[in-house]
């Protein structure tokens, strides 16, 4: 029996769908990546925000069509969209045979095996605790040599634009035995770059220990053999303390690159939408990190066109974006969620000005990603080989300032051999805006 498993959203998701796969797979089960061999298809859902909302559901739809023509038996919608909206999957797209909510995913054997037998099926556990995945296979698909490990669930946030609490509950960390665990075996995989996502990874352990345990976690994962890198995303800038910052900084593993959300920097802007910050706080925070690691590499995201935002608001963030000088950004036109505050705030702003601002943000950060490419010239880096330039003698690489899908490159031209997971060391020559390119030292 062939499972097509289709992926969508974020990384956090990923490790869901790695962790289904692996049931799967350890169920007898065959995972296919071609539609038409497929007898089961399981999506697996996002709908953070209305563009992956949307391509959520053309992708379902797309499935469904697959369905009426009789090659497929089953049809199984997981994640974010089957959380949020639980009788509407069924109910609109009547192909769909299963639905499984985010703290369900451990079912995933059960409802592939109550949906061929032609039961309709759904399981929503409740958003608090996390499934018990100790003894669960993972079978990772980053291609080896890098691997997220998701350490925690939910949001306690309340961010007023935001949907995550509401579908994927409360903040619950996952113990850190469990955590060490999962790492060794990744370790034991292949594994090299371990990557530390959560909706908030700067919270990690606080429900448990009654601290943020973050640099605990460091600690321990930095004495597992066989790890290169540990890289650290999304960390709120309020939770960035002197522990995280001296743990990153006596661990040899931990690279230096923090992903950052600030959002914004306007005081208003950031009241409104329940940030926890001022501009000053996210000033003196950059400040902070970049005196006690020179070489930090730090990622934000940016909302553009929030409701209540004005044209001097805006341009007040991009005066910051040019004092800041971020080395990696993404920058999103606000999108309004149902059932979440900001949905019903007055002050709602039209799309073409959402867009504009955010083709404003981000031309401003391809002059600034230029310039300090441009000072990489010269610097020695080590990088992870990410595959081969098709017809050419080149390679495609990731420096410790990259994570893998979000940032740039460094294209190197040689006539060695390499495999996909090699780790080499480069020399930056040339600059592009957001890529670089190197030789092998």
């Amino acid at each position: 029996m062939n499972i097509l498993f289709i992926s969508l959203g974020c990384d956090k998701n990923l490790v869901d769908s790695e962790y289904m796969i692996g049931m799967l797979n350890a169920a007898g089960y065959t995972i296919t990546d071609a539609e038409n061999d497929a007898d089961v298809i399981v999506v697996n859902s996002c709908c953070f925000i209305g563009d992956a909302k949307e391509e959520s559901i053309q992708t379902i739809l797309s499935m469904a069509s697959l369905k009426q023509k009789g090659k497929l038996k089953s049809l199984i919608v997981t994640g974010c969209l089957a959380q949020r909206y639980q009788d509407e999957v069924l109910q609109e797209i009547p192909e769909v045979d299963a639905v499984i909510g985010t703290n369900a995913y451990d079912a995933i054997v059960e409802a592939v095996e109550s949906s061929l037998k032609g039961s309709v099926y759904k399981n929503y556990h409740s958003l608090e605790g996390l499934p018990d995945m100790h003894d669960k296979k993972r079978l990772v698909t980053t291609g080896g040599h890098y691997a997220y490990l998701k350490i925690a669930e939910g949001c306690d946030k309340h961010c007023t634009y935001c949907v995550i609490p509401s579908i994927r509950g409360a903040y619950r960390s996952v113990p850190m035995e469990e955590l060490v665990a999962q790492a060794k075996s990744l370790a034991a995989q292949g594994v090299r770059e371990l990557i530390l996502v959560a909706q908030e990874t700067t919270l990690y352990g606080k429900d448990l220990y009654g601290e943020k345990s973050l640099y605990r976690l460091l600690d321990e994962l930095n004495q597992i053999d066989g790890l290169y890198w540990i890289r650290i995303m999304y960390c709120y800038p309020e939770e960035i303390d002197e522990k995280l910052i001296d743990s990153i900084k006596r661990n040899d593993k931990v690279v230096h690159y923090l992903d950052m959300p600030i959002q914004h920097v306007n005081d208003d802007i950031l009241k409104r939408m329940g940030r926890r910050t001022t501009g000053a706080e996210l000033a003196d925070k950059i400040d902070l990190l970049r005196k006690e690691l020179p070489d930090i590499c730090l990622r934000t995201t940016l909302i553009c066109g929030f409701p209540g935002e004005t044209q001097e608001a805006h341009e007040e963030l991009l005066e910051f974006l040019n004092w800041a000088e971020f080395d990696r950004l993404g920058a999103f036109p606000y999108s309004p969620e149902e059932n979440t505050p900001a949905a019903s705030f007055e002050g709602q702003l039209d799309e073409e000005t959402k867009l504009t601002w955010r083709d404003d943000v981000m031309e401003l950060q391809q002059e600034i990603s230029f310039d300090i490419n441009e000072a990489m010239k010269g610097k020695e880096l080590w990088a992870f080989i990410e595959g081969k330039v098709a017809d050419e003698n080149a390679y495609v690489a990731r420096t410790y300032k990259d994570a893998p899908g979000v940032d740039g490159y460094i294209f190197i031209h040689t006539d060695e051999e390499l495999m996909s997971g090699d780790f080499v060391k480069v020399r930056v020559i040339g600059a592009l805006d957001y890529d670089l390119m190197g030789e092998i030292i």
